[in-house]
């Protein structure tokens, strides 16, 4: 024990290097130990977390920022991955909205919940699983998926930089000029306002290889229409 788990620094925040070959309960047990030791020298500072020498999913992802949790003040705002084009995503999307670092305290999905700088809206980074809830109080973007069975609720837009296959509600305190953008969208269902819309069956399903099309869905006239994302349908949008 002492080299299973070591902690250093990066630009984006911290790095936790985890033996690939060690036991998984060995790894939790020494990351207690290690952010309970250090839990002065970190007091409540706000970090971002990366992970490497072994592949984790989501699962042990959340049990590690529980235990880091647990142990010690530090805040956790994101986790980082190494896959470039969703860290070039990711940046783009926080400056073009706000470079802020506010931790949401609510829900599972805090640890990964960002807010901008004036408020104006939320980022999410990672993907949202069966039986989760993402509720916020403004626009947001998640850059990941929201797979079958979970959900998002948004009082303004929602931007999925993902796959959308589970419910999303926009405008959720009756904002109809709400709308919900997805890289690749195939909803269970969608609501803006008071109008629900469910995508056709043969959507959902699938049909061969096809290609992933940006689309939009928006309310107009009392009813859901989902789009191809282009200039013409984002002209008739309201983006405010």
């Amino acid at each position: 024990m002492g080299n299973v788990v070591k902690i250093t620094g990066s630009k984006s925040g911290i790095i936790l290097k985890l033996d690939p070959e060690a036991e998984w309960e060995l790894i939790k047990k020494e990351v207690a130990d290690k952010f309970q030791t250090s839990a002065d020298f970190w007091g409540d500072a706000q970090k971002a977390i990366a992970f490497q020498g072994r592949k984790l999913d989501d699962e042990q992802q959340d049990e590690i920022l529980e235990i880091i949790r647990k142990n010690c003040r530090l805040q956790i705002v994101c986790v980082l991955d190494e896959d470039p084009e969703k860290e070039a995503a990711f940046a783009r999307a926080v400056q073009a909205g706000g470079s802020g670092s506010k931790i949401s305290e609510a829900g599972k999905t805090a640890a990964n919940l960002l807010q901008t700088d004036n408020g104006t809206g939320f980022f999410f980074k990672g993907n949202l699983r069966s039986g989760q809830v993402l509720d916020v109080e403004t626009s947001i973007i998640i850059l990941g998926d929201v797979n079958n069975g979970a959900k998002v609720i948004s009082k303004g837009n929602v931007i999925i930089l993902g796959s959308l296959k589970g419910n999303v509600f926009a405008g959720s305190a009756g904002n109809v000029d709400a709308f919900v953008i997805a890289l690749d969208m195939k909803p269970v269902q969608i609501r803006i306002a008071d109008t629900i819309a469910r995508s056709p069956d043969e959507d959902k399903k699938g049909r061969g290889k096809k290609e992933r099309e940006t689309k939009i869905a928006f309310w107009e006239d009392g009813n859901i229409y989902i789009e191809p994302l282009d200039k013409d349908v984002m002209s008739d949008i309201r983006l405010s």
